[in-house]
């Protein structure tokens, strides 16, 4: 399936926004009008923390698997392929140097996504654990502080694929699902405990989309798992909503989801 580099672009700017920033502030492609920074401050202060639970009906989530023999090895050499891609992305100006773009750097959140586009397209059609889509960090007082990865693949790939690449057995993939994009005149309405539209609002099904005026998006890009391979815990190198902010969920908080 060939999708052109400033499609997936688009997908991508959406998906890294709602994700990293944990309060889903909406992007340019998927908004008629940008939000005012007082908006956004008010989005900022109404974040519900670092883990994904509160996006009930905006999440679909990978189903866990039985441990196979070899599962926990080949999850192993994924975690250790991670580090060795993540290791020379220590300083992120050379990540940046090097093609990767933050998202939101000038907003406040958990984690912030580094984006390679180009390796985002690859996975569409091949796995390589050297090449992450996405180092993810934590900010600083002085920067930021690499702490993880991010893989992907196409929305379309059967969880038999994704658990070719990851085991379902050791991590759990999720995807971003039921976007609601806001018509003209109601952008501040993404925004605040009381959100109606997007990754944080209470319209999560075409109809009530389409009663609502808005632009019902299914899917918003794809599959995605994230890894930590600097934690020392082995529960938290494929994190899921813990304690510590890493921007995941796990399948409990949201069992038998299916996908529109």
């Amino acid at each position: 399936m060939d999708f052109d580099l400033a499609r997936l672009r688009s997908f991508f700017k959406l998906v890294l926004t709602a994700v990293s920033a944990g309060y889903f502030l909406c992007v340019s492609s998927l908004m008629t009008a940008g939000a005012s920074p007082a908006a956004q401050e008010k989005a900022a202060s109404n974040d519900t923390g670092g883990g994904m639970a509160h996006m009930a009906g905006h999440m679909f989530m990978s189903s866990p698997r039985p441990l196979q023999p070899g599962d926990q090895q080949k999850a192993d050499a994924i975690v250790a392929a991670a580090r060795t891609a993540m290791e020379p992305y220590q300083d992120y100006h050379k990540a940046l140097a090097d093609g990767y773009e933050i998202f939101l750097p000038n907003v406040p959140q958990a984690i912030y996504h580094f984006t390679r586009h180009d390796y985002a397209r690859e996975a569409w059609t091949h796995f390589d654990p050297l090449k992450p889509t996405s180092l993810l960090y934590k900010k600083t007082a002085d920067g930021y502080k690499l702490v993880g990865a991010m893989y992907t693949d196409r929305v379309g790939a059967s969880e038999d694929e994704i658990n070719d690449r990851i085991p379902l057995s050791i991590a759990t993939w999720h995807q971003h699902v039921n976007f609601c994009k806001a018509p003209p005149g109601h952008v501040k309405e993404y925004f605040g405990p009381d959100a109606k539209y997007g990754l944080l609002g209470n319209i999560s099904t075409k109809e009530a989309c389409d009663a609502a005026g808005g632009e019902f998006i299914p899917h918003v890009f794809g599959w995605m798992v994230h890894v930590y391979p600097y934690e020392t815990d082995p529960k938290k190198v494929w994190a899921t909503d813990d304690e510590d902010g890493h921007d995941s969920m796990g399948h409990s908080a949201m069992p038998g989801m299916k996908m529109n």
